[in-house]
């Protein structure tokens, strides 16, 4: 049974992949989705600790609640990422697209797994976000990057050209998740998806995904494996205003 269901948005809460494998096949218009990076520490037992201490800066005051999953080591995470995305593959009709966030860290791994699922892989896509620390010596690292595939190829070619950077700068206020992308990104993003389409994503977080769906007139259907977020997202989409397209 869904945790929420209505027009624009069907929300599971619970594990990834248990929610995939019970979905249709050839059921989805798109997958666009920002998964636990894994990322962002230099050992095990540092990639293992709470993700407030990983991802933010120390003096941070915005509290999030506990975020699960981001401890797995370099092959445990490709091998994960491999297995939801085959799900996600087998829910996915014929030439839609998908979009993956992942960093620099975990990019060669994302792009193995995306490919091992049976996805073909098409490119990249760069979201600036012009915040990095300045690193003496070494370039800012102020780049994220959106993996880019297709299920057996692009189809139908769409009129619209589509630019392969996005700045959009990270605004702290308006993130309801720690690892939250900016929601204009995301409605730049759709633009991949079939007017009207159906988005899937396993890893919905705050929201963002779904919110950005609302506003281009698609629909959303993705799940959250901790409840807190759950009703973050179902509350975020349920006083939305149905869009005018």
């Amino acid at each position: 049974m869904p945790f929420y269901h209505d027009d624009w948005l069907t929300l599971y809460q619970g594990d990834a992949l248990s929610v995939l494998r019970g979905l249709p096949a050839e059921h989805v218009d798109a997958v666009i989705t920002d998964p636990p990076y894994n990322s962002g520490a230099a050992t095990l037992s540092a990639k293992q600790a709470d993700p407030a201490q990983k991802y933010q800066s120390t003096g941070t005051r915005k509290v999030y609640p506990t975020m699960l999953g981001d401890g797995r080591d370099q092959r445990s995470f490709t091998l994960w990422c491999t297995l939801w995305l085959t799900e996600c593959w087998r829910s996915a009709r014929m030439h839609a697209p998908l979009l993956v966030f992942t960093d620099w860290r975990q990019l060669p791994s994302v792009t193995d797994a995306v490919q091992a699922a049976g996805w073909q892989w098409r490119g990249l896509v760069v979201w600036h976000k012009a915040s990095a620390r300045p690193m003496q010596g070494e370039f800012r690292r102020d780049t994220e990057f959106v993996v880019y595939a297709r299920k057996g190829g692009r189809g139908q070619a769409s009129p619209h050209c589509l630019p392969g950077v996005f700045r959009y700068p990270v605004i702290p206020s308006q993130k309801l998740h720690l690892t939250s992308k900016p929601l204009p990104l995301l409605v730049d993003l759709m633009a991949i998806v079939p007017e009207g389409g159906l988005v899937l994503d396993p890893f919905l977080g705050g929201g963002t995904t779904a919110a950005a769906a609302k506003t281009t007139g698609r629909s959303c259907v993705g799940c959250e494996l901790l409840a807190e977020y759950a009703a973050i997202t179902r509350d975020r989409v349920m006083t939305m205003e149905a869009p005018t397209i």
